[in-house]
């Protein structure tokens, strides 16, 4: 039976990686002279769309809008919003 010890060395760096991952993914580009986030979570949406948790969750489910899920968080990509708000069904 192999039994691999996970020092607290470890979990730091761990915690590091993951906090780097994150930050690359909330990069701030400029989009026409003010900063959007290019991933935004299901609050930010909501606001956003001005719609309920309930309807977001519609969305997620019949795919109408694409996310991701790290962790217990749902992100949502800045393009596919502006496209959905477009009328854009091809989402990335």
């Amino acid at each position: 039976m192999n039994v691999d010890l996970i020092t607290r060395d470890d979990l730091d760096k761990f915690k590091k990686e993951l906090l780097e991952e994150i930050r690359r993914y909330q990069q701030y580009p400029r989009k026409q002279g003010h900063e959007v986030r290019v991933w935004l979570k299901s609050y930010e949406v909501r606001r956003l769309l001005n719609i309920s948790a309930g309807t977001l969750q519609n969305l997620r489910i019949n795919g109408t809008l694409p996310y991701n899920k790290i962790g217990g968080l749902m992100y949502y990509h800045y393009d596919d919003i502006q496209k959905l708000m477009d009328g854009t069904r091809n989402v990335r």
